[in-house]
């Protein structure tokens, strides 16, 4: 049997990823969804990928537990080239960071979006209802709010995680998410 840590991390620090340029990422972020650039770290090291010196640049955005959306830009094209995917996936909304808002803000992020004229999703999956959105450089996000009673959906999931689990291995994939169906 696995041993679980006493104490699990206390909450995500930062989520990183890698865009372009900077100052059009933090349009979209702060501008269009209103989450506030806390830091901007600038800095340089000896990169062992392509042996020599790169300047980098590294953004905070701040969300409300503490951590924080964080982005990495390279004032080395070859550095940026060797951080991107060499092919995508050919469906990429799999690949998104998720972060829980509650209602007010839900509507607020999803009226920003459309006022910005950009892309927005909204799901509504029977244990949450989401927003997604996609960065310039193409971070997929997906803002969450949960139902009343999340508590008792998640003491559901959480009392049989590893049976669903091991069922779904065992080959048999029937949906256990009637929440989803019944909210359709």
């Amino acid at each position: 049997m696995t041993t679980l840590l006493s104490r699990p991390p206390e909450r995500l620090h930062h989520h990183a990823f890698v865009v372009k340029d900077q100052e059009r990422n933090r349009r979209f972020v702060e501008d269009v969804l209103g989450i506030p650039l806390a830091a901007t770290w600038c800095e340089s090291h000896h990169s062992p990928w392509v042996d020599r010196e790169v300047a980098f640049c590294h953004t905070f955005y701040t969300m409300g537990d503490g951590g924080a959306l964080a982005f990495f830009s390279f004032a080395d094209d070859e550095v940026y080239q060797k951080t991107q995917a060499e092919k995508p996936a050919e469906i990429g909304s799999f690949d998104h960071i998720s972060f829980k808002v509650d209602e007010a803000t839900f509507g607020d992020l999803v009226g920003r979006l459309q006022a910005a004229r950009e892309a927005v999703r909204i799901t509504d999956h029977g244990y949450c209802r989401s927003m997604y959105c996609t960065s310039p450089d193409g971070l997929i996000m997906e803002f969450t709010v949960d139902p009343p009673d999340a508590a008792r959906i998640d003491a559901i999931r959480r009392a049989d995680a590893h049976a669903e689990l091991k069922r779904w291995m065992a080959g048999d994939h029937r949906p256990n998410n009637d929440l989803r169906h019944a909210a359709e």
